[in-house]
């Protein structure tokens, strides 16, 4: 039944609403009076034949789902909230896998091989260089800026920092990375109509990674190296990745760790310009808790859901077998029954226990670590290098059902200018 602090037929996974804003005074409304409502939805218009889901706000909740896959799904309808409707079951139903749509045991199963890559000596073998690159990214965008001294700061900066890392990670070849970063986009970015990119678009450039990553896979199984990939696939037999598992998990990496963490950043950049005491608390501090106050500020991921796999009760509703559930990250991120002034960007916020990497249980990102590495490299190289950065104009939003995504972030180097 319609909510009587909502306008009627008013969904959260709207991509015309996130294009526009996060909607927080929205979320804030629901935690206090409805935590866990139901949204209905005209059937087919996400994609699934069903009749809506369940908006889940309060970060309890969130965590509560989260932790409990015997009790909800991410391999029944996918982790993703809202498709084209456009889309096919079959086109929805091949992307279960993906690591992030498995439930356990095969999910545990496909994480404990692929968890290798991610280990502290595996990320702090990767500091090195991504240090530098992030310092050369940063140099190459102000020597590139126009002769006010402005740029974009997404595609100049964001974007870079995040595809080096994967790459490095996977050791794809530097002549190669720039298609892994167009197929990614693509794979994301269906829902904005400028990029005119559809369904279809989005799954050949999928298949594009995947045959990438196969193909990869395949030369390190005949000729192994010292890297993560001859680690995952190399040896024959259980306790590795076949060809096409592999192929899916870097489906996985280029859009859980590609576009999450350049959002992050994006995010996190327009934060400081706007919270300029922030930004020159940061350069003269550097504290370690600023990245972990940027990811919960951006939380790239609005929402993922789960499927209710038996009847439940949660919030004081009951959820019947087979509904589909959001975890609303953003709002869980906002509850100020966890945070203190959640409205206050705070890079000293300790302790930070947000959501923005998951709301713990199996599907905790796997790449915490790395993306909160990446995250304080290139801020500190901004800092160094580009330590008087304005804000030239409000950002652009990426039209998006579960993203929330920055396409450009126009900046400048020019003081006063």
């Amino acid at each position: 039944m319609p909510c009587p602090h909502l306008p009627e037929g008013f969904d959260f996974t709207d991509p015309d609403l996130l294009q526009a804003r996060i909607p927080h005074p929205e979320f804030a409304r629901m935690r206090e009076t409805a935590p866990v409502w139901w949204c209905t939805q005209p059937a087919g218009i996400s994609g699934f034949d069903d009749e809506g889901y369940w908006v889940v706000t309060r970060h309890a909740d969130v965590k509560y789902v989260s932790t409990h896959p015997e009790l909800f799904s991410s391999h029944t309808n996918t982790a993703v909230i809202r498709f084209n409707e456009t889309i096919s079951r079959d086109q929805i139903d091949v992307q279960k896998l993906i690591m992030l749509n498995m439930d356990p045991p095969e999910h545990t199963r496909v994480r404990q091989i692929v968890q290798r890559g991610f280990t502290p000596r595996a990320i702090r073998s990767l500091e090195q260089a991504l240090r530098s690159r992030a310092r050369s990214i940063v140099e190459t965008a102000l020597a590139s800026a126009a002769d006010d001294g402005s740029f974009d700061f997404v595609t100049h900066i964001a974007v870079e920092l995040p595809l080096q890392a994967i790459a490095e990670l996977i050791g794809v070849p530097q002549e190669d990375r720039s298609k892994i970063f167009d197929w990614s986009n693509k794979m994301a970015a269906y829902d904005d109509p400028e990029y005119a990119i559809t369904e279809e678009v989005g799954a050949e450039a999928a298949m594009e990674i995947v045959s990438y990553a196969m193909n990869l896979a395949a030369a390190r199984k005949e000729c192994p190296a010292k890297d993560i990939v001859s680690q995952l696939v190399a040896a024959e037999g259980e306790g590795n990745l076949s060809s096409d598992e592999f192929g899916f998990f870097v489906i996985l990496l280029a859009v859980a760790g590609n576009e999450t963490t350049r959002n992050a950043i994006s995010h996190g950049m327009h934060a400081f310009l706007t919270h300029p005491e922030e930004w020159e608390r940061y350069k003269r501090e550097r504290p370690e808790t600023a990245a972990e106050e940027i990811v919960r500020w951006a939380t790239p991921v609005v929402s993922f859901q789960r499927t209710a796999t038996q009847d439940v009760e949660l919030g004081g509703q009951q959820i019947k077998k087979g509904e589909r559930v959001g975890l609303f990250y953003s709002s869980a991120n906002n509850d100020p029954e966890v945070f203190e002034s959640p409205e206050l960007f705070d890079i000293s916020r300790d302790p930070n226990p947000h959501l923005g990497f998951g709301g713990g249980g199996p599907h905790f990102c796997l790449g915490k670590s790395l993306a909160v590495m990446e995250i304080d490299l290139i801020f500190n190289a901004i800092a160094d290098v580009l330590p008087d950065l304005r804000l030239v104009e409000d950002p652009r939003r990426l039209r998006s059902a579960w993203l929330n995504g920055i396409k450009q972030l126009q900046v400048s180097t020019a003081v006063g200018g």
